[in-house]
C-alpha cells in the first residue's frame, strides 16, 4: 500500500522504536512516508523543513543513542528520549528555518498562547505552566536558535496556538515564529489544520529534497557519534574543547552537492525490512530484532558517515542497562542541562495510551 499524499514526520512516544531506530538519518518507512530521522532537515517545493524527534528526559540527555532490541524496561522508553548530539548539531545551523517539527512542546511556549483557554482544556497542566516546568529545554533552546516561521508539535493532546516575537539584534531582521500544536486523532477533536505556507509552486509536488547545511553538520560532526549510555557533553567554549564550531561553509556544501551529483533529490529507495502485518497470522510476541536498513547503509556510504544503529549493535555482547557511567575526559565539563530529574512532569491524564510503569508516569494524558 502507498500513502495517497507526500507524509514527512518526526518520532515520539509511540512509534515503532525498532524500526525508527533502523533510519537515525531519516528515510522512507513506508512507501511515501518520510520520517526525518532522530534530528533532519529536508526541503519540500522550496521550503526548508526541520525535526527533532522524541522526547525530553534530562536523566538520558547526554547519553548516545545506545539502545537496541531486544529492549529492555528501561531501553523500551530511552529509545525514544531526545539526546543532546541531535540537539547540538541542528545548533550548527546559520541558514533560515521555514518550518520545525518537533513531538514535545518547546518549554515556556505557552507564555505566547491563550493559557488560560489551555487551562479551560487542560486544567493539570497549570501547575507546570507556572513553574515553567512544562516542555522541552532542549526544544526551546532550538526555537531561540533556529527562529523558524512555523513550529508545528504535538504530545500534549490539546489544540494550542502562540505568537513568539523573537529578539533581534540591531543587525538582523525581526523575526517572529507561529506555532502550533494539536489535539489527538479522535471524533470531534481538533487534530487537523490546513495551514498555506508560501512555497515554488515549480518545483515538483512528490518529491523531497537534501538540505546542503545539513549534509554537511553531519559530515562535520561524525567524529562526535557516541553509541553508548555513557554520559557526554557536546564541545562548548569553556577552555576544555579545542573546537566547539562546527557550522560549516560554503566550499563543504558544494562538496555535498558533488558528492550528490547536483541532484538534491531524496530517492525514493523503500524497501521492506519486516514482514508486513497480517491480521490472519496474529504474532502478538514476535521479538523485535536488531536490522540494518539498506536506506542507512546507502546514505553512509555516499556521505561518509557512520551507521549509528549498525555501530550499536556490535555492543550487542555488552550490557545494555542504562547506566550513568562518565566518559573519561568530558563527564565533569559544565552542561546545559541538570541531570536533576526533580523537574520532569508528574501530570497524569487519565486517557493516554501508556507503557507501564510502576516507576513514573511517561507521558502527557489527553
Amino acid at each position: 500500500r502507498r500513502s495517497c499524499d507526500l507524509t514527512g514526520f518526526t518520532g515520539g512516544n509511540h512509534e515503532a522504536s525498532n524500526h525508527l531506530q533502523e533510519l537515525p538519518y531519516g528515510g522512507w518507512v513506508a512507501p511515501n512516508i518520510y520520517y526525518i530521522g532522530y534530528a533532519g532537515v529536508v526541503h519540500y517545493r522550496g521550503v526548508r523543513i526541520g525535526g527533532l524527534s522524541g522526547i525530553f528526559k534530562s536523566h538520558d540527555y547526554k547519553k548516545g543513542h545506545f539502545e537496541y532490541p531486544p529492549y529492555n524496561q528501561n531501553t523500551l522508553r530511552s529509545a525514544y528520549h531526545v539526546r543532546n548530539i541531535d540537539v547540538f548539531k541542528l545548533k550548527q545551523l546559520r541558514q533560515p528555518m521555514d518550518l520545525f517539527l518537533s513531538h514535545d512542546w518547546p518549554r515556556s511556549i505557552y507564555h505566547y498562547g491563550n493559557k488560560n483557554q489551555l487551562y479551560k482544556m487542560k486544567s493539570f497542566l497549570r501547575q507546570e505552566v507556572e513553574s515553567n516546568s512544562l516542555g522541552s529545554p532542549a526544544a526551546s533552546e532550538l526555537l531561540q536558535h533556529l527562529k523558524p516561521s512555523f513550529w508545528f508539535a504535538a504530545h500534549l493532546h490539546v489544540k494550542f496556538a502562540a505568537f513568539m516575537q523573537h529578539q533581534t539584534t540591531d543587525k538582523e531582521s525581526p523575526k517572529a515564529t507561529k506555532f502550533l500544536a494539536l489535539d489527538k486523532c479522535l471524533p470531534h477533536r481538533d487534530f487537523l489544520q490546513i495551514v498555506d505556507i508560501d512555497h515554488d509552486p515549480n518545483k515538483p509536488a512528490d518529491c523531497l529534497e537534501y538540505d546542503l547545511e545539513w549534509l554537511a553538520v553531519l559530515k562535520a560532526t561524525n567524529s562526535l557519534i557516541n553509541v553508548t549510555p555513557k554520559m557526554w557533553n557536546m564541545p562548548e567554549n569553556n577552555g576544555l574543547h579545542t573546537k566547539w564550531d562546527y557550522s560549516v561553509t560554503e566550499e563543504s556544501m558544494k562538496e555535498v552537492l558533488a558528492d550528490l551529483g547536483q541532484d538534491l533529490t531524496i530517492p525514493n529507495n523503500f524497501s521492506v525490512t519486516v514482514p508486513c502485518y497480517d491480521p490472519n497470522k496474529p504474532q502478538n510476541q514476535r521479538e523485535a530484532l536488531h536490522i540494518v536498513n539498506p536506506q542507512t547503509t546507502e546514505f553512509c556510504a555516499q556521505f561518509g558517515l557512520t551507521d549509528i544503529y549498525s555501530k550499536v549493535g556490535q555492543l550487542e555482547g555488552e550490557d545494555g542497562e542504562e547506566e550513568d557511567v562518565d566518559s573519561t575526559g568530558s563527564a565533569d565539563d559544565p552542561s546545559e542541562y541538570s541531570t536533576d530529574t526533580s523537574g520532569l512532569s508528574t501530570s497524569i491524564n487519565p486517557d493516554e495510551i501508556t507503557l507501564e510503569d510502576d516507576d513514573e508516569v511517561e507521558d502527557r494524558k489527553s
